[in-house]
Order: C-alpha cells, then sequence, then structure tokens
C-alpha cells in the first residue's frame, strides 16, 4: 500500500522549488564583516556562541522523497565555545531510507582585516555506524577560534514521503534567525503541533503549497534543575500525515491503535515476545510455584536484572533478538524487558508490552500518534483499577512495585495484540515518597557535637540511595551525605534492607560535627544536620522551563540536641508555617527547649510533582524562604 501512495504522489509532484534568499540569511560564502566583527549576541549577553542563522527549505522531489536542504551558519565569541566546531548529523540509513548529500563545510575568520575561508577538507568527513538503522555524518571545523564563524550545508533526502521532518526554532545556543521554508504537495494533509511564544518575523505564503515561517532572536534554553529536555521546551513545529487527498485508502499511523498495532506487528517487537530462551523452563517452572503473582513478578524481575548486562541502549526493538540477547547475557532495555513479558506470561501473569519514552528522550505527545516518539519498551501488568507495575530491568536498582522515575509523568503506550487494545496511560506516582531523618545528640562545650542518626528512605528516595553506595563505594557515599560539610565527619555506618523492594532503607550512623563560627561565649547550631540540602536549587530569579520533581517529595527531620552544661538558649528560632498560594507545597518548623534539650522538627509536603514555569515568581520565593528557615541558627551562649 506504502508503494501505491508513493507511485500515485510521484506521477503528481511537477513543480519546481527554487532557491529564495530572505534579508536575514546570506548564500553559502558569502558574509558581511560586521558578522566577523561581532563580539557578542545582542539579546543574551552572555553566550559563548550564537547561531547566526538556521534555515531548512523542505519539498517533494518528483520520486516522492522529501527534500530537505539545510544551511547553519554559527558564530563563536570565545574559547568556551571550542565544541560547536565538532558536528555530527545522524540519519536513518537503513535500505538507504534517508541519505546524506552535498555537504559543505568551512570556518571563516578574519585575518588583519581580510576574510580568511578554510574549507573542511572532505577527507576529513566520515561515516559512523550508530546501529544497523542508523548512521552519523561526523566531522570538525579545522582553525576554529573565537571571532570564527563556522559554515555547513547540507541536502537530506528522505523516501518515507509520510516522514515530514519536524522543525526546532529553539535549541542550545540563542539563534539570531531561524526559517522553515515548506512546500507540501496538495494531496498530503499534514496536522502541525505548534509550541511558540515569540511571534513569526515571517509568516508568508507563496502560492498555494508553499509557506515560510521564521522566528527572530530566540533565547537558548538554559540548563535549570528538574527541568525535562530541552526539546520538550523548545519552540518548535511538528508535522503528523493525517491522510491523502482523492480518496485514496490509507494506513497512517494517525491513532494510537494504529500506532500500537503496526509495533505489534513488528518483528523486531511484537514478533521477538514468544522467542523461547535457553533454560527458561527452570525460571517459569520455579515461578509458577509461588502463590502471589507479586512473589513471581519480584523473582521473574530480578533474575533478569542479575541474568543480564545492560548495555547502555534505550531501545524499544530487539535488533539482533531475544534470544541472542539472553545467550550473550547482554542486551539493550527492549531486549530485557521483553524477555521480563515472556517470562511474566508463561508464569501466568497477564503482562502486556509498553512502548516508553525515558525522561532524557523527552515528553510523549497525546495529540501527535507516532512510534519516533517512544526510545523504550518495559513491561505493563494492570494489577487491579488502581494499582499497575511497570517493570524496566536495564536499571537493576529499579523496584518491581514502582514505577521508574525516568518514566514519571508523560504517557506509555499499553499494547494487547490478543484483545486489539491499544492504550495511552499517564505514569505517575501519586503518593509522597518520604524521607524520616532522626538525630540524636549532645552539644558539648568546645563546640562540637556528637550523635547517632537514622535515615529512612522509601521509594526512589532508596532508589537513588541504594545506585549512589552500590556503584560509588561507601566512602564516596558518605561524602554524598556529607554535602561538601567538611566539619562534618561520619562513621559506623550501616545500611539495611537495600535488596527488598517491599521495605524502605534503613540507614544508621555516628557523626561529628565542629560549630564554625563559635567561640569562648557562644555556640552557633544550625540543626539541619544530614537533612536537606543547605542551599535552594532554585537560586535563579527567572525561569524558562517547567519544574518537574518526578514525584512528590516529603521530607520529615526529628532532631533532639542536648545542651552542655554551663550554657542557655540566647536565641531559639520561632515555631511556624508556611505554604505556597495553592497551598501545593506547606513546610512546618517546630522548635522548643525542654529539661536542657532542644526539640527540632522540619515537615516538607508537596501535593503535586509539576510546577509551571508561570508560577515561579511564587516558587523561587517560597523556596528562598523554606531553606531560610530551615537553616536558621540556634544560639547559645555561656551561663
Amino acid at each position: 500500500m506504502i508503494k501505491t501512495f508513493t507511485l500515485i504522489l510521484a506521477c503528481a509532484i511537477t513543480f519546481t522549488v527554487k532557491a529564495q534568499t530572505t534579508p536575514a540569511t546570506q548564500p553559502f560564502g558569502k558574509i558581511d564583516k560586521a558578522d566577523l566583527e561581532l563580539k557578542s549576541c545582542d539579546f543574551e549577553k552572555d553566550a559563548n556562541a550564537m547561531i547566526l542563522f538556521n534555515k531548512a527549505e523542505v519539498y517533494y522531489d518528483q520520486q516522492a522523497n522529501i527534500v530537505s536542504n539545510r544551511h547553519r551558519r554559527t558564530k563563536i565569541f570565545n574559547t568556551n565555545a571550542k565544541d560547536e566546531g565538532n558536528v555530527r548529523i545522524e540519519y536513518y540509513s537503513a535500505n538507504r531510507m534517508q541519505y546524506i548529500t552535498g555537504l559543505q563545510a568551512q570556518t571563516i575568520n578574519l585575518n588583519n582585516g581580510n576574510i580568511e575561508i578554510i574549507k573542511v577538507d572532505k577527507k576529513q568527513i566520515f561515516t559512523e555506524v550508530v546501529d544497523k538503522n542508523h548512521s552519523a555524518l561526523v566531522f570538525s571545523f579545522p582553525n576554529v577560534q573565537p571571532g570564527s564563524v563556522l559554515e555547513y550545508k547540507y541536502t537530506v533526502t528522505d523516501q518515507r514521503f509520510w516522514n515530514f521532518p519536524d522543525w526546532y526554532f529553539q535549541g542550545d545556543l540563542p539563534n539570531r534567525y531561524s526559517e522553515l521554508k515548506t512546500n507540501i504537495h496538495e494531496l498530503l494533509y499534514f496536522k502541525n503541533l505548534e509550541n511558540r511564544v515569540q511571534p513569526y518575523a515571517v509568516d508568508k505564503t507563496d502560492g498555494s503549497n508553499t509557506r515560510t515561517r521564521a522566528i527572530a532572536n530566540i533565547p537558548s534554553i538554559p540548563d535549570e534543575p528538574f527541568m525535562t529536555t530541552k526539546a520538550d521546551n523548545a519552540q518548535r513545529l511538528l508535522f503528523q500525515l493525517l491522510s491523502i487527498k482523492g480518496g485514496f485508502s490509507q494506513n497512517f499511523s494517525d491513532t494510537w491503535a494504529k500506532v500500537g498495532a503496526d509495533m505489534m506487528d513488528d518483528e523486531e517487537l511484537g514478533g521477538q515476545l514468544g522467542k523461547k530462551l535457553t533454560g527458561e523452563e527452570v525460571i517459569i517452572a520455579k515461578a509458577k510455584a509461588m502463590k502471589t503473582d507479586d512473589e513471581k513478578i519480584a523473582y521473574i524481575f530480578a533474575e533478569v536484572k542479575n541474568t543480564m548486562k545492560w548495555n547502555e541502549r534505550y531501545e524499544k526493538y530487539a535488533e539482533d533478538g531475544v534470544s541472542k540477547a539472553w545467550e550473550k547475557k547482554t542486551g539493550s532495555s527492549g531486549e530485557m524487558n521483553m524477555m521480563v513479558c515472556h517470562l511474566l506470561k508463561k508464569a501466568g501473569v497477564k503482562v502486556y508490552p509498553m512502548l516508553t519514552s525515558t525522561r532524557s528522550n523527552g515528553k510523549v505527545n497525546p495529540g501527535y500518534p507516532n512510534s519516533y516518539q517512544f526510545n523504550n519498551v518495559v513491561a505493563y501488568i494492570p494489577v487491579d483499577s488502581t494499582k499497575q507495575y511497570v517493570l524496566d530491568a536495564s536499571n537493576k536498582y529499579n523496584l518491581y512495585n514502582q514505577v521508574p522515575a525516568n518514566l514519571l509523568n508523560t504517557f506509555g503506550l499499553a499494547m494487547n495484540k490478543d484483545a486489539n487494545s491499544y492504550e495511552m496511560i499517564f505514569l505517575q506516582n501519586e503518593n509522597p515518597i518520604k524521607q524520616f531523618v532522626l538525630v540524636n545528640a549532645e552539644i558539648k562545650p568546645d563546640s562540637k557535637v556528637t550523635g547517632t542518626a537514622s535515615l529512612v528512605n522509601y521509594g526512589y528516595k532508596k532508589v537513588n540511595a541504594v545506585e549512589k553506595y552500590k556503584t560509588a563505594g561507601e566512602k564516596k557515599y558518605i561524602d554524598y551525605l556529607r554535602d561538601d560539610n567538611n566539619s562534618l565527619k561520619i562513621s559506623n555506618i550501616k545500611m539495611e534492607d537495600m535488596d527488598i523492594d517491599t521495605l524502605p532503607l534503613k540507614q544508621s550512623m555516628d557523626f561529628n560535627l565542629d560549630l564554625t563560627g563559635s567561640d569562648d561565649n557562644y555556640i552557633y547550631l544550625n540543626p539541619n544536620v544530614l537533612g536537606a540540602a543547605k542551599t535552594s536549587p532554585f537560586l535563579s530569579t527567572n525561569r524558562f522551563t517547567d519544574i518537574d520533581f518526578g514525584y512528590r517529595n516529603g521530607f520529615t527531620l526529628v532532631g533532639r540536641y542536648k545542651i552542655p552544661a554551663g550554657y542557655k538558649v540566647e536565641s531559639l528560632p520561632k515555631s511556624a508555617s508556611m505554604a505556597m498560594p495553592d497551598a501545593s507545597i506547606t513546610f512546618r518548623r517546630i522548635i522548643a527547649e525542654q529539661d536542657g534539650t532542644i526539640a527540632v522538627r522540619y515537615v516538607i509536603d508537596s501535593k503535586k510533582s509539576i510546577f509551571f514555569k508561570e508560577d515561579y515568581p511564587d516558587f523561587h520565593e517560597f523556596y528562598k524562604r523554606m531553606y531560610e528557615m530551615m537553616n536558621e541558627q540556634i544560639v547559645l551562649k555561656k551561663s
């Protein structure tokens, strides 16, 4: 059917696209001296580099291939931008479905007032194999220095007429001008999904099918605490083919049901789910003998995690087959999780594969049905109407009864081929993830504190702690607990229930703390010992992206500090509470002194895990005040 559409489309395409230059762009090799003399970005002064222009002209050729002519020019301001001189262009090379031609690249410098152009030697342009479906064109610019302009252009030809390329106006660097010119044949109807906060500098139509859209002076997307991917937050334009006009039959994945059905018919995904694994009979027999599904799930999940080594690649396909990966004991996330699905199903557990997107890959747009948004497949178990398990064996520290943290707050596509059911499910954890810190200590007259502490971590906080402890080792883990506080010494640490998924992680330790800043008459104590960080992660007064913690935070610190003989309380922070305007986060501080002991209690309770950038002023002020209150000192005075 696809071939039929391609032939029909190729016969219908007879137009010619002519190159056209806008005032904001220039032909390859032609440059104004002003751009070479430019010292900084006008609208982002601290940028190390900026894009002078980035443009694409996309159209269909007479064979119904999508042709994309790309041209980009980048200005280097200082040595911190030297990595901009290394370029990597990935493409889908399987069966020559995509290929790149006409690459030209050059460095342009101003040398003693004269324009100097150094072309990239074609012998220094390499093609790397990424995997069996993808390749990358790789090259480096010569003589890159502050003041250089780096320019390259190339053409991408794509034989998949339905795969019209998306366009990202915004990215890592500030961009003076970003332009997309498209010519879409009248037989094709594409749905556009647009994310844009700036007005178009250009939005014009030339004829019935050609449209040019551009944005000017686009700021870069900064790296901000607890943001998702830059692609999630970028100003962009997405294309989705919905239909071919003229009443022809069609088979496009314009619904999630079609996407799921196509994936389950794919030999590298659905076709792998029944493949036999060497020695599986022993595992299946042992699982079947267990009384509950939870026991079976925990056992099989642990077997795959412990047997297999993850190759550090998230994949939604089994490229070499799950049977071969099982024999090699090494595989991708997709291969490992297809094994989990297969073994659980054989053991009698109702389980389905689910397509997911990791946090680093980006959020899934539910209004844009296609498989390209996903980079992973996991095992999905609907326990009942209120509880589901999502299993990803690629991280051996994941818990079977908890949605992996890097899959939270986006959609997964559960695929039940037997029932012809394909359902988009929002993956979240509605329960607060708790941490308790219990401190029992004595303040010494020589301005030291000695005591014991117990930490109890649940859920994701347990996963994070166990992973840090096991991968970094005890010494570095203690450094992590100290949080760069050289006055704090930790010893005799003990970890309990690290490997029991259903129990929290319990940690106990001894500690000694030097109270710097104290003198012969006063002792100053910050009671936030082994608790929250001393500094808010949200110091910036501006925010460009939404805050996504992944899960709700629940934190409690309870401390008891014995006052040394000969001292009394000079200043004690008052008990207080505060809340966000919508009560989405609350903080309580209770401090009291009785019978020579100071009792402290801090409680943080978050009611949600995502906070929008529009609400950041209130959020920033709340965090600023909360950290001030958590780190307010107790003052003791010698009697």
